[in-house]
């Protein structure tokens, strides 16, 4: 549990420390290029992952924040039973609670990575978006092949 509040903590200091730099740098907004493909810019998501469930009227951020937390909690019942995966599980709950504290304080989150490929643009992201997403990826990975003989009879 340990290392997955840790990582959580970490996810969440860097998430933050990332926003406030760049709602200083990209005052007035504009876009930044630092590779080919590679763009910073100033986004605010008031949806979820790709804008989904984007909304302006004023429940909506703390909605999902509630479904953000309730999600930590389950989250953090599961690591604390002792067998969940700790760092995927950590850096989903870093990720969530990150993008909360945005929410709580903008009504939005603060997106400013910006992928693209000539014309094309990935939906901007943060440090915390990322973290759920790897979170999530390993949690998959975890499920697939970390337990090969759950819930069946081992070999002889």
């Amino acid at each position: 549990m340990k290392r997955g509040l840790t990582l959580a903590a970490l996810v969440i200091l860097l998430d933050q420390i990332g926003k406030m730099l760049i709602l200083d740098l990209m005052q007035p907004p504009r876009v930044i290029e630092i590779l080919p493909g590679f763009n910073l810019v100033l986004a605010m998501n008031r949806g979820v992952s790709f804008s989904l469930f984007a909304s302006h009227a004023d429940s909506a951020p703390y909605l999902l924040s509630g479904l953000a937390v309730a999600v930590c909690a389950g989250l953090l019942w599961w690591l604390r039973r002792g067998d969940a995966p700790a760092t995927a599980v950590g850096l989903v709950i870093g990720g969530a609670l990150g993008n909360v504290i945005d929410r709580l304080r903008f009504g939005a989150v603060v997106d400013f990575l910006d992928v693209h490929w000539q014309t094309w643009h990935w939906p901007a992201f943060n440090v915390a978006d990322s973290a759920i997403s790897l979170g999530a990826a390993l949690l998959v990975f975890d499920a697939l092949f970390s337990h090969p003989h759950h819930g069946k009879m081992p070999p002889p």
